[in-house]
């Protein structure tokens, strides 16, 4: 027996859902609109366009992944420390494993999928999950 998903991958409902997500992340953790664009593997001025409803460009695997990720990220951050740290722990130095002294914002900008899934494991292990 097979689960159908309610959502079609890549649809543009689970598209505008995916953006509207981060960019209410993105508002909270006080990114700047370029952050939040790098975040999101896009030009600034194509992030201008896409976190308004109704955006018809299509978003790749990738990003949606990072998206996922960013929302993994944000969730585990306010389980973990509550939201005046959870708001801010993005854009502080961290002497963590992962950020030697870098900003996690920086690190996952610079990193792409691959340090948003790892950031989202480190996260994961700090609350004691899997």
């Amino acid at each position: 027996m097979s689960l159908a998903l309610a959502v079609k991958p890549n649809s543009p409902d689970l598209q505008n859902v995916a953006l509207k997500a981060t960019a209410r992340i993105a508002n909270h953790w006080g990114l700047t609109l370029s952050e939040a664009a790098a975040l999101a593997d896009m030009s600034t001025s194509t992030w201008k366009r896409a976190r308004k409803p109704g955006f018809a460009g299509d978003i790749g695997q990738d990003q949606l992944l990072r998206m996922s990720a960013l929302t993994g990220i944000y969730k585990g951050l306010n389980l973990y420390f509550g939201e005046a740290l959870a708001n801010t722990w993005m854009t502080r130095p961290n002497d963590g494993p992962l950020f030697d002294g870098a900003r996690p914002v920086d690190t996952l900008i610079a990193g792409g999928l691959p340090a948003f899934l790892r950031t989202r494991g480190y996260i994961d292990a700090l609350r004691g999950g899997a």
